[in-house]
Order: C-alpha cells, then structure tokens, then sequence
C-alpha cells in the first residue's frame, strides 16, 4: 500500500485502488474484457472521488 498519511477510511480508500489496478493489470492481456475493463474503472473513479472528498474533510479538520 502507498505510503500515505490518513485515516483508516483514506488507507482503505488506497488500499481499494491499488487493488482495482492490479485487477485490471492482470485482465488487461484477455481478450474481450472491455466491459470488465471499463466497469473497473468507473469503480476506481468514484473511489478516486471519495478519496478526495476525505482528504479535503481530513484536510479542513486539521486547520
């Protein structure tokens, strides 16, 4: 996992990305999987914009 400073929610976000990546590294070599390519990538953008949306709460909590 990414070395990241944060709660336990933005290390499970991380943790869930890097995951899906890998997922979708290991599909990329088959064949028509396109649609299981793109599923998986709408999945790590809205986990991408959760992440964020913690880290600005994290953020403003902070200051």
């Amino acid at each position: 996992m990414s070395l990241e400073a944060g709660s336990t929610q933005c290390r499970g976000l991380i943790e869930a990305k890097e995951n899906l990546i890998q997922a979708m590294n290991s599909l990329g070599a088959i064949e028509d999987l396109d649609h299981i390519q793109k599923t998986l990538l709408d999945i790590y953008n809205e986990l991408e914009q959760l992440h964020e949306s913690r880290r600005i709460k994290e953020s403003n909590n902070l200051n």
